[in-house]
């Protein structure tokens, strides 16, 4: 399909995506119409819909997808966000669970089983600690509030104990209440932030294992990549390129300002500190693009995807990605 209309660009607001939205980067001989919505909102139009010509994607729902050739889209090693997931555990205090290996055989919350921050939590627990994902209960449900009317478990390829949260019930209360061991969320719970002394983290101190996971394997675990229709990249070949070098230089634009000191763009008043310490233990390109630095992160979330059972088998990372940018 020839685009006779502004390509839509589904993508949340981030400092790297911000030269995208303010216009200082632009495609050639192209208009683009960028949405700005909620992350899940953009997943669930992008996956069920294929409403957008280019979208931001969750990467473990992209593979799955991918693998079961039903993803509409096609991937562009361009990463929006990426995360260390260490901090995504929550415990009961009175629950016995003071190391990870503690876990084993407890029951543990998760809004998704399927979503990239579970994906990369289970897989540091299992790279770090030898803590297996069929070695816990899990309990599928809504965080904080309800958020969905219902809940479908996955469609899995391996035997995983896992069940959904009785009708209505909060998996946060059910936490503080006793009724599961543990919680796994993509942000702080309701009760941690009220300083709820019945919860507490897993690892007090996150960004000190995050670190020493950084050391040993190299991985900076990726959430979500940026994908074209598959429609629209076989229609345009030409686009794919276009839109891995604009999310570029917008990531560039971004980098450039955490390093400026005459003035600072981020309202952190140690900043340059923190971009120094950052990059002596993760190398100045921590945030890298492009299909070759990443390769490897790549197979490793394959890897644990297929140790879930979310996959019934390793594909290789080539296969996830528009062709002509495998040699970026």
């Amino acid at each position: 399909m020839e685009l006779q209309e502004p390509l839509s660009v589904a993508v949340w607001r981030y400092d790297r995506t911000q030269g995208l939205y303010d216009g200082r980067i632009s495609l050639s001989g192209r208009k683009m119409t960028l949405i700005d919505a909620p992350l899940e909102e953009i997943f669930s139009r992008a996956f069920e819909k294929a409403e957008f010509h280019v979208s931001e994607l969750s990467f473990s729902n992209y593979l799955r997808l991918s693998v079961d050739g039903k993803c509409p889209y096609i991937g562009i090693p361009v990463f929006p966000s990426r995360s260390f997931r260490h901090g995504a555990f929550y415990i009961r205090t009175g629950a016995g669970i003071k190391s990870p290996q503690d876990l084993i055989g407890k029951r543990v919350g998760v809004r998704e089983y399927s979503m990239t921050a579970a994906l990369a939590a289970r897989g540091a627990l299992r790279d770090q600690f030898n803590v297996k994902s069929e070695d816990i209960r899990w309990v599928m449900g809504d965080v904080d509030e309800k958020e969905r009317d219902q809940i479908n478990l996955p469609r899995l390829y391996r035997q995983i104990d896992i069940e959904v949260a009785p009708e209505g019930a909060l998996l946060s209360k059910m936490l503080v209440e006793g009724e599961i061991d543990a919680l796994l969320a993509y942000k702080p719970i309701a009760p941690f932030k009220a300083a709820d002394r019945r919860v507490s983290r897993l690892f007090p101190d996150p960004e000190t294992v995050e670190e020493q996971y950084f050391a040993e394997t190299g991985i900076f675990p990726i959430m979500h990549l940026v994908g074209v229709r598959r429609d629209v990249a076989d229609a345009n070949p030409e686009l794919p390129a276009e839109i891995f070098r604009a999310f570029v230089a917008a990531q560039d634009m971004a980098n450039e300002d955490l390093h400026l000191e005459q003035a600072l763009k981020i309202a952190l008043p140690w900043l340059a500190r923190e971009v120094r310490r950052t990059t002596e233990i993760m190398g100045a390109n921590y945030w890298a693009a492009g299909f070759k630095s990443n390769r490897s992160v790549i197979e490793r979330m394959i890897e644990w995807s297929f140790a879930d059972g979310l996959i019934p088998s390793k594909v290789s990372p080539e296969s996830l990605f528009f062709d002509g940018l495998l040699n970026t």
